[in-house]
């Protein structure tokens, strides 16, 4: 019988630091199940990333057993199962298409990160997300700023559909290391009533609004205890406003006046983001969903994986 583009085509896996995301995708890219487990690089014992692999696609894979795998994340990294090195810019899928690691015994393949060398600065994971939002998105390949704010947050440049430059702001893991490790953080750790989501929002947005003022908020995070001290904050609410300082010191540094460059990520993040972009004058930024999913199956076929096999 001849496969069929309902049959299985490609096990995509978007593996990370914390999280590990799998699908089985169809012949055109759509997923037939899915399913997450807590089985990051960071959650994994031994480096037995084999026996995570089969908890999340095992099943799939005795079914279907010549159905290729393609991952991209983490696991790729240097402390991964297998290091897929990475490329310099200007890169693209095409390019990551052709630079695949291999896991033979699991017919796994693994997408490469992307390096800038002046200065030097590293992504793994956001470039088959960008590789998704250009497939979603093919408006944005001519040229385009995207954003994928994270723990480590990432401002990409697009020209031609391949990345030719980025930064790095570790905004998401300065917040946590406030928050959890400083006396910033002593009113959520200490119990503090959580704000609620107007309050919150309120809190959050004056802190952009500070740094966005100062154009920069390093000498601003004190007054995230201050303010509280003061009676002008609820206890509650001095996390939201730390977010806002450092998201809006990100904005200040790294958004270009007229500039409303596409968000990349966690809904919920991306949706601070946007309301920060705002505060900037940069009205209007939009997210695209469901980019790492895209990225794959881009690339996938750009690496000629992507075939279906009937049951």
């Amino acid at each position: 019988m001849t496969a069929t583009h309902d049959d299985p085509a490609l096990i995509a896996l978007d593996w990370g630091t914390s999280s590990l995301r799998a699908w089985l995708l169809d012949g055109a890219g759509r997923p037939i199940e899915a399913t997450r487990a807590p089985l990051g690089l960071m959650q994994i014992a031994d480096r037995n990333f084999a026996a995570a692999f089969d908890a999340v696609a095992g099943a799939w894979r005795v079914r279907w057993p010549h159905l290729p795998a393609l991952a991209a994340g983490m696991v790729g990294a240097a402390q991964g199962w297998v290091e897929a090195p990475y490329l310099p810019c200007p890169a693209g899928p095409d390019e990551l298409a052709g630079a695949l690691a291999a896991v033979p015994e699991r017919h796994l393949f693994i997408v490469p990160g992307v390096i800038r060398r002046v200065p030097a600065n590293v992504m793994r994971g956001e470039e088959t997300q960008v590789a998704g939002a250009l497939a979603l998105r093919p408006d944005l390949a001519a040229r385009s700023r995207l954003v994928l704010p994270g723990t480590h947050s990432k401002w990409v440049r697009v020209e031609e559909g391949r990345i030719v430059g980025f930064d790095s702001w570790m905004t998401g893991e300065l917040f946590a290391v406030l928050k959890d490790h400083s006396i910033l953080g002593r009113f959520s750790r200490d119990g503090a009533a959580a704000p609620g989501a107007d309050e919150a929002e309120a809190a959050f947005l004056e802190g952009v609004d500070a740094a966005r003022a100062a154009g920069r908020a390093s000498g601003l995070y004190f007054s995230a205890r201050a303010r509280v001290l003061a009676g002008e904050l609820a206890p509650g609410a001095a996390l939201d406003y730390l977010s806002g300082l450092l998201i809006g010191e990100e904005i200040a540094a790294a958004w270009a006046p007229g500039e409303t460059p596409l968000l990349i990520g966690d809904a919920a993040l991306c949706r601070r983001y946007r309301l920060a972009l705002a505060r900037f004058g940069a009205a209007g930024a939009e997210e695209v969903p469901d980019a790492a999913l895209a990225g794959l199956w881009r690339v996938a076929n750009a690496a000629g994986l992507a075939t279906p096999e009937r049951s």
